[in-house]
């Protein structure tokens, strides 16, 4: 398999047009036409990563945390950036990351961590209101079905668990070919009536443009009348967080080492609470502390997050349990995820690419406790 498919099986998934506007995500090292036989995933890149995939004999690495974020102006081997890029270089070793739109769709990063946490009833903390557009294309009755398959074909119409979801209303349809045109209906410079369907469908901003091209295609006027609209739709399949309820009601203090045993931490940091019974929980893997309003308004009874400031705890409702949890703990959990998911992709496309989650992923802040 080359690297080109395997990053086009990872953004249908998380689409690289719902990361963050300026971080750094796709294929970091190496060529997309590259055969990758043995992959790697970790949640960054590390020496010790590096040296684990060159003893598996991996020829891609893929990571959530971008190898390269910040431009560089030089690669210097005496340096330990340029050591690592050197290193995987020589030993033709290419990079991938899949970052913050991973973050941001659905059974991603943050639904990783609701499930280990064990929240039932999941589903986004906020969703996305940007990611979707709705295409009108008006086409004559006898090719209607033919349209909407070929648009539904290339992602038009995906509302939730549905596919192929459209609209149709039936209307006249006027025009007057010139003479330069290739009319299918009438005669040039003559009027016409036809009567049309109207076809509407969602599309992810993402797949518009392949949309719009397979209608066209299909279509049968030599002159295509469409319409698209931005659209202020929550997404079901993007957005940031996760909020769900706990099987049953916790103290706070039942709730704190349950989350402790179960992410696998030698401590939490939380603020004090007025509220004792613990239902309803928000989460977000990595920082999530713009998320700790929203959690709130939300009905949260704990927001589970990381790297959280001095004073977002000061600020934070007393009617809120808010815990940093640790950034690499309350990510890491993403890396077993991919790994099935992508075993379970290529196996559908009858490729005996290995994939192995790495065992040197290891947390770079230590802890002293006395």
């Amino acid at each position: 398999m080359i690297l080109r498919n395997i990053q086009r099986i990872i953004e249908n998934w998380a689409p690289k047009e719902i990361a963050w506007e300026r971080d750094n995500i796709g294929i970091q090292i190496g060529s997309p036409n590259s055969n990758v036989h043995i992959v790697l995933v970790a949640l960054e890149i590390t020496p010790e990563v590096v040296n684990e995939a060159i003893r598996k004999k991996a020829d891609l690495i893929i990571t959530h945390h971008p190898l390269l974020y910040n431009p560089l102006k030089s690669i210097n081997p005496d340096t330990p950036i340029g050591s690592v890029i050197s290193t995987l270089l020589s030993n033709q070793i290419a990079v991938y990351s899949a970052h913050t739109n991973l973050d941001f769709t659905r059974n991603g990063v943050s639904f990783a961590l609701a499930k280990i946490i064990g929240l039932d009833e999941t589903d986004f903390l906020l969703k996305n209101q940007q990611v979707n557009k709705k295409i009108v294309v008006f086409v004559p009755s006898d090719h209607a079905k033919s349209v909407m398959e070929a648009m539904a074909n290339k992602g038009a119409g995906i509302i939730g668990e549905y596919n192929s979801c459209s609209f149709k209303m039936n209307g006249t349809g006027t025009f007057q070919p010139s003479a330069k045109a290739n009319p299918y209906i009438g005669k040039k410079g003559q009027l016409e009536s036809v009567e049309e369907v109207r076809i509407e469908m969602n599309v992810p901003q993402w797949r518009l443009n392949d949309v719009i091209a397979a209608m066209k295609k299909v279509h049968p006027y030599d002159e295509v009348a469409f319409d698209v609209y931005p659209l202020s739709t929550p997404s079901n399949d993007h957005g940031a967080g996760v909020i769900g309820n706990l099987p049953k009601i916790m103290s706070k203090h039942e709730f704190l080492k349950h989350c402790k045993n179960k992410l696998r931490t030698q401590l939490l940091k939380h603020n004090n609470i007025q509220n004792n019974s613990i239902k309803r929980v928000a989460v977000c893997g990595g920082s999530g502390s713009d998320l700790i309003d929203m959690a709130y308004q939300s009905g949260a009874d704990a927001f589970v997050t990381a790297d959280i400031s001095y004073h977002r705890f000061s600020d934070c409702p007393p009617e809120m349990l808010l815990i940093d949890a640790g950034h690499f703990e309350t990510e890491k959990f993403i890396v077993r995820d991919l790994v099935d998911f992508l075993k379970k992709e290529t196996k559908n496309k009858n490729s005996n690419i290995k994939i192995f989650g790495s065992l040197k992923s290891k947390n770079p802040i230590h802890y002293y406790i006395s």
